[in-house]
């Protein structure tokens, strides 16, 4: 760098000089060699005085980070001291606690508590929104790490359902934090680890309402009371994880009246990772079997002043789910998401008439899935398109028929009975001022009866206070 700047000097000065220079005398070439000598000197003590500021910079920089690491020995001493005896009223122990409101307009062109689904009865909370302005599932969750081994939460529910608001128990688990080897246990209330949506509160959802395949196969969304026990292999670049759950079987698709411990089993497993930096995705598979007692679904049957048919058997569900991310770069992405279910359930149903009872063989064979993608424009707008569809094989045979209707019409006013394969189009555009707001749009062409049904969603989801960022 000297010889640079030095060269240079030089050849500014030739340069400006005339060429009558080259011809002068000793005496103006001595001025010129004093000129030289003097940029010189100058120009080293430059370089010295830059060489000095840059050691009392680095000496800087060294006190600071002792004093840093000084520090941060203390906070940990600290820590250490309040995570052996905690104190009373200190802010740190709060949990976070968060409201999400949820509610939003449904217009429908069909009655909606016609609704149904062809061959697969609706249990649990499946069924459209109620009609008109209604408060939707708005949730108060309470969070916090109970000491350094467990993490507790817990998420109260409430919905307007027929009219009337329902409060229930949505979680409440506890969460192992210090088991080894990448091992973790889940006890309490949860959402199932079936599929990918479930786990999932709807607020985190992508559209208005659940797919045809969820109302069907899941009662709307699956929760039950049970222990999950779950491994997280230690791997760099790639995600795996495997549980095993097993739930107490009172809710959909379970029976309603079982409470036996057990009577669902679901392993699942997930595995995802990135490509390159702009790409992630991530698949996932489950196989849960259930142990039905008295599974109550809704049928036809009440309507014509009869209780709603109930079953009882076995119940095989798998489930199937891929989603692709795509960063797109300024603040656009990319996201396609689907999952496929297929049931398989043998078992024997029973319904009651005014007249008498019906008993009959049901083994039913049924699969369905959905396929969505969102674009996302910008920080603030997205818009989405999902495609439902079902289908159901199911073999009825009458035991004994004692209600004085015919075999057919008893199959019919069941569910069981399948014919019309249910589809649904969806599509939706939401806009997001900021992270904790967002208002959606979302119109349905649904199929899943005979006649079309034109289905219009205006949603809001607003959230208030701390709340925790959602898995992939």
């Amino acid at each position: 760098m000297k010889r640079s700047l030095l060269g240079a000097a030089i050849a500014a000065t030739l340069a400006a000089a005339p060429l009558s220079a080259y011809a002068a005398d000793g005496a103006d070439m001595a001025e010129v060699k004093r000129m030289i000598l003097e940029m010189k000197q100058q120009h080293q003590q430059q370089i010295k005085a830059l060489e000095e500021r840059v050691q009392k910079a680095e000496a800087r920089a060294a006190a600071a980070e002792e004093k840093a690491q000084s520090t941060e020995g203390k906070i940990v001493a600290v820590e250490e001291q309040v995570q052996a005896k905690p104190r009373v009223g200190d802010n740190s122990f709060n949990p976070a606690i968060s409201v999400v409101l949820q509610g939003g307009y449904a217009s429908y062109s069909e009655d909606p508590e016609d609704f149904h689904l062809e061959g697969m009865p609706l249990g649990g909370e499946a069924g459209l929104q109620d009609e008109g302005l209604a408060l939707w599932e708005t949730e108060l969750t309470v969070s916090a790490n109970v000491d350094n081994l467990f993490y507790g939460q817990a998420t109260i529910g409430m919905h307007t359902h027929d009219g009337e608001t329902e409060t229930d128990v949505e979680e409440a688990f506890v969460d192992t934090l210090a088991l080894p080897a990448g091992l973790g246990l889940r006890f309490g209330r949860f959402y199932s680890a079936v599929g990918y949506l479930n786990e999932k509160h709807t607020h985190a959802w992508d559209f208005a309402d659940a797919p045809l395949a969820y109302q069907a196969f899941l009662g709307g969304q699956y929760r039950d009371d049970g222990v999950r026990a779950s491994w997280v292999a230690p791997l760099d670049e790639l995600f795996v994880e495997v549980g095993a759950e097993t739930l107490r079987g009172d809710n959909y698709p379970g029976g309603g009246n079982s409470g036996d411990f057990g009577a669902v089993q679901n392993l699942f497993a997930k595995v995802g990772g990135d490509v390159g930096q702009n790409n992630s995705w991530q698949l996932g598979i489950a196989r849960m079997d259930i142990d039905v007692d008295d599974r109550s679904a809704g049928g036809h049957a009440h309507d014509h002043g009869g209780d709603s048919p109930s079953f009882d058997g076995d119940s095989d569900l798998t489930a199937l789910d891929a989603v692709w991310k795509m960063d797109l770069g300024g603040e656009r992405a990319l996201i396609f998401q689907g999952e496929y279910f297929w049931r398989d359930e043998d078992g024997q149903v029973s319904l009651s008439e005014g007249a008498g009872d019906a008993l009959f063989d049901y083994d039913g064979d049924q699969d369905g899935g959905y396929l969505q993608g969102i674009f996302q424009f910008n920080r603030q707008w997205r818009a989405g398109l999902r495609y439902d569809h079902l289908s159901a094989d199911n073999d009825l045979t009458m035991i004994s028929n004692t209600t004085g209707e015919s075999d057919d019409d008893i199959f019919e006013e069941s569910g069981y009975q399948d014919g019309h394969d249910p589809h649904r189009w969806a599509a939706m555009v939401d806009w997001s001022p900021s992270e904790f707001s967002r208002l959606r749009l979302q119109y349905a062409r649904d199929d899943s009866r005979e006649d079309t049904d034109d289905q219009i969603y205006v949603q809001y989801i607003m959230t208030l206070g701390a709340h925790g960022a959602h898995q992939y």
